[in-house]
């Protein structure tokens, strides 16, 4: 037991005659390694831009509603009344009327 551990700390097992299996598991098991690395940092770059995308939407939805807030309280009559008092424009005290047009039928 000794012996056997003693002689892979030495790496007996990498220059041996039947070494070439050994070295082609060694490789195999460090590209897989490898290979898993890659793919975890490719998972880690993933979150990080799903979390940034995430803030990014959550900016611009709030951006979208405090626009669309800034827009419903300049459409309110009360708003435009007191915008074009400025230069005199008033209210009409009649109210519009609509045009129908019939059309001839041939």
């Amino acid at each position: 037991m000794k012996k056997s551990i003693y002689s892979i700390l030495r790496g007996k097992f990498l220059v041996s005659d039947d070494s070439f299996k050994n070295w082609r598991i060694i490789i195999f098991i460090s590209v897989l390694a490898i290979i898993m690395i890659a793919s975890s940092h490719s998972a880690d770059r993933k979150v990080h831009e799903i979390a940034r995308l995430t803030n990014e939407v959550k900016a611009l939805r709030s951006s979208f509603v405090d626009g669309r807030s800034k827009l419903m309280r300049l459409k309110m009559e009360s708003t435009i009344i007191r915008k074009v008092a400025d230069k005199n424009i008033q209210i009409s005290e009649i109210p519009p009327t609509k045009i129908r047009v019939k059309s001839q039928k041939d």
